[in-house]
């Protein structure tokens, strides 16, 4: 359970110290987190639980070529999804509060000081959902200890990062810290498969890689194209923004999947 808690008491340490702030940053804190945790709850946990007794069984069998193509498809799974859910709260993070809270006394203030928090969290998105695939692939093989010792390691850097980053930062740099730390949990739960030989991003990335590259980067444009300023999120009515937010995100989804298809990507090699 602490192995693949880590980035969620991170976040919880995070509010304990986001509550020594200034009024609301508990609030700005919390709000971004549950947006955070949207993508990693459909997406992240799902594959993990979809893969653990899969990958328990090819182990079991000693089926070590399927044991890392198993992985390698949830890391595909997890790529294409986790990268544009980043890049998109990112973008649209003060949409997407100014949509779902800006009511009651909740103020243009407090949107722009959740979104601060929300783009710093956004950039980990990848890294939760990369920590929940790698994990399993050392509890499928009964190995408990590793990720235990690697979430101590993810947790006191976490705290370094907060001490480093509250004061110039506030609640922003909490959350930034957690996404730090998560990228530090992913790429050494990542190092200790590559290490023993379990598994390992092979040459076929490098293609797959600029082809998610080139698909990003037109959904990034768009979204910028069609995004209005923030202006318009805080004087629009609760339905207005609601429809403009739902087509934003319905135009930036097709033109990326649209982008993955012209650049080749197959979409029968994500069934497994």
């Amino acid at each position: 359970m602490f192995g693949v808690s880590v980035s969620q008491i991170n976040l919880l340490l995070d509010t304990i110290l986001a509550s020594f702030l200034i009024s609301g940053s508990v609030s700005w804190l919390y709000t971004a987190e549950r947006l955070t945790e949207l993508p990693l709850g459909l997406i992240g946990i799902a594959v993990a639980t979809v893969i653990l007794p899969s990958l328990s069984a090819k182990h079991a069998q000693k089926s070590d070529v399927e044991f890392r193509a198993m992985l390698d498809w949830a890391l595909r799974v997890i790529v294409l999804v986790g990268v544009p859910s980043s890049l998109a709260m990112f973008i649209l993070a003060e949409p997407m509060i100014a949509t779902l809270f800006q009511y009651g006394k909740f103020s243009q203030h407090d949107v722009l000081m959740s979104a601060g928090a929300l783009k710093a969290l956004s950039g980990g998105i990848l890294a939760f959902m990369l920590i929940k695939v790698f994990a399993p692939g050392y509890y499928s093989r009964q190995d408990v200890k590793t990720p235990v010792k690697i979430g101590i390691i993810a947790m006191i850097s976490n705290m370094v990062f907060n001490l480093m980053l509250v004061w110039h930062f506030k609640h922003v740099g909490l959350a930034f810290a957690s996404t730090l730390s998560a990228f530090l949990n992913a790429g050494l739960l990542y190092w200790g498969l590559h290490k023993q030989n379990v598994f390992r991003m092979e040459k076929h990335w490098i293609v797959l890689g600029l082809r998610y590259a080139a698909a990003n980067v037109s959904m990034v444009a768009v979204l910028l194209l069609i995004t209005p300023e923030l202006k318009y999120w805080f004087a629009a009515t609760a339905w207005y923004k609601a429809g403009y937010l739902l087509a934003i995100c319905v135009a930036g989804a097709l033109t990326y999947l649209v982008v993955l298809t012209l650049v080749g990507v197959k979409w029968r090699s994500l069934k497994h």
